[in-house]
């Protein structure tokens, strides 16, 4: 068994013990500590609360969704993870797409001993979206609002079914509830919200998943431990230890030294050293799209011929081939890989400086223009590449960069000298394009507006034909595209590097894993 202690200011890693057989049986594969370093700090643990994808790796472990996604396959044999039942058992849809009924199941604890059923999900629900309830949050609601926008009312008529109707059909629900980072359906204990409060409850994150919260220290780690109760299969590991370390040199130094067993955003010089030294680095394609937000509040950058000028002068096939190691791909539309309306022959504007230099121009800006590139940690080599791009043709663009929880902090009011704001998102639904572009939706960052791509994305939404709600999602792409809404620059497919020890990790094709299968092995 790997043996770790509480972490503690100044405690080291690297001392760790294993006694597990090389071929281990059954038995064998429960016990140890697994250690994951996370290229940046935790938000809040709470599931209202939590943004980004290094939080929800997290809190999807500790809590549960109604359902869930099949995360147990290589992306590369499974392109796009299937719904699975998780605190549902099963669910159904009524022909007119409006109403969703699930049946609950039944003798699940959370882990304060409480009872999940009806009333718990209808509490969360209405703690994200009913202004009159009495622990309603805004910052959940803010957070979640694209889920619940067009719920009508939540039913419980008896305490293992809960019935949602919508005002509207709402194809992408089931998988919006299984996502996390502005989309989570994670379920937790209402009497952890009503002992702490929707401040207080981030320090007390209590769900019914297959591992409870042990203790937070900030800036430093967050520890979980195996849920005995768990309603599911019983995880192999006994604890879970997860470490910012928002410096890729020393996660990938931690990996080779033992300190850590799993690492995210392997820098991407690193990748084949690490292959070489026999650690397993996934390429997989997943729902993930780097991209710039435009600010439209920046008075250059709301003429459209500026913001293609800019795409056109940015080589994102060389940026992908040779700064990225060929560790993601070009991106050339914010629809990502895995989503049923993703067209890989899609292109946006090609690479060509010198209709960069025509239509900043034609625009009246000849002489050049300036902004700044608003950048969370990790992004500055990809930063540097656009800014060296765009300069070629006149573009002058400034690199500010934060720390993950101060850009999130400045992102929604940046100032009007910024011309753009780095992320790294995307979902696996199409309605993907309707969280980051409608301009209704409170994760449209920058305020890009157009009446068109609404439309467009209304008549998507509501669609019950497939066919045809693929087709109206991939008018809202063009559309998008076209106006530079958003300017998309390599599609992720390097997210992890394994340990040695680690057995049975996959690296599905989405943003986030399961470890609930995962042993560790004798080093």
């Amino acid at each position: 068994m790997k043996l770790f202690p509480t972490l503690a200011a100044g405690v080291s890693l690297v001392a760790a013990t294993y006694s597990y057989a090389a071929h281990a049986g059954e038995d064998d594969k429960y016990g140890g500590t697994l250690v994951v370093a996370q290229n940046a700090e935790i938000t809040q643990l709470d599931p209202g609360r939590q943004l980004g994808w290094e939080t929800f790796r997290i809190t999807r472990h500790i809590f549960d969704a109604l359902v869930s996604e099949d995360l147990s396959k290589s992306g590369n044999d499974e392109p796009s993870p299937a719904i699975i039942p998780a605190l549902a058992e099963s669910w159904a849809v009524s022909p007119d797409g409006k109403v969703y009924t699930f049946k609950l199941r039944q003798g699940v604890k959370f882990h304060d001993g409480t009872d999940f059923n009806a009333e718990a999900v209808a509490f969360n629900i209405r703690r994200a979206w009913d202004p009159s309830f009495e622990f309603y949050d805004e910052v959940t609601a803010v957070n979640v609002r694209n889920t619940y926008i067009y719920l009508d009312k939540v039913e419980t008529p008896d305490a293992s079914t809960v019935v949602l109707t919508f005002k509207q059909p709402f194809s992408p629900l089931l998988r919006l509830l299984a996502q996390g980072s502005g989309g989570t359906g994670l379920i937790a204990s209402p009497e952890s919200i009503r002992k702490y409060g929707n401040d207080g409850v981030v320090e007390h994150p209590t769900g019914t998943g297959p591992y409870k919260f042990v203790e937070r220290i900030r800036g430093q780690s967050v520890e979980i431990e195996r849920f005995d109760d768990y309603w599911g299969e019983k995880p192999y590991l006994d604890r879970i230890v997860f470490r910012p370390i928002p410096d890729g040199n020393a996660r990938v130094a931690a990996l080779e030294t033992g300190e850590v067993d799993l690492i995210s955003w392997p820098p991407r010089d690193a990748v084949e050293r690490l292959k070489g030294e026999g650690f397993d680095v996934p390429n997989v394609s997943i729902p993930s799209i780097y991209y710039y937000n435009v600010n439209f509040a920046n008075e250059a950058f709301k003429d459209v011929r500026v913001r293609q000028a800019l795409v056109h002068a940015i080589d994102r096939e060389a940026l992908a081939r040779d700064l990225l190691k060929g560790t993601a791909s070009p991106g050339y539309s914010v629809l990502v890989p895995g989503s049923a309306a993703f067209d890989p022959a899609f292109r946006d504007y090609n690479f060509d400086p010198e209709k960069s230099k025509a239509l900043l121009k034609e625009a009246g800006l000849e002489k050049g223009v300036s902004a700044t590139i608003s950048i969370y940690a990790g992004g500055e080599a990809v930063a540097e590449w656009v800014q060296r791009d765009a300069a070629k043709v006149g573009i002058n663009l400034n690199i500010r960069s934060y720390d993950w929880n101060s850009f999130l902090a400045q992102e929604r009011t940046p100032g009007a000298d910024v011309g753009f704001s780095s992320m790294e998102w995307g979902f696996l639904t199409p309605y993907w394009l309707s969280i980051v572009g409608n301009s209704n939706s409170g994760s449209n960052t920058g305020g890009y507006k157009s009446e068109a791509f609404d439309a467009a994305v209304s008549k998507a939404i509501a669609a019950t034909d497939p066919a045809q709600e693929v087709a109206n999602w991939r008018e809202a792409n063009r559309i998008i595209a076209e106006d530079v809404g958003k300017i998309p620059l390599f599609l992720e497919r390097t997210h992890y590097a394994v340990g040695k020890n680690v057995r049975d990790f996959a690296s599905p094709a989405q943003a986030w894993y399961d470890l609930k299968k995962v042993w560790l092995a004798e080093k």
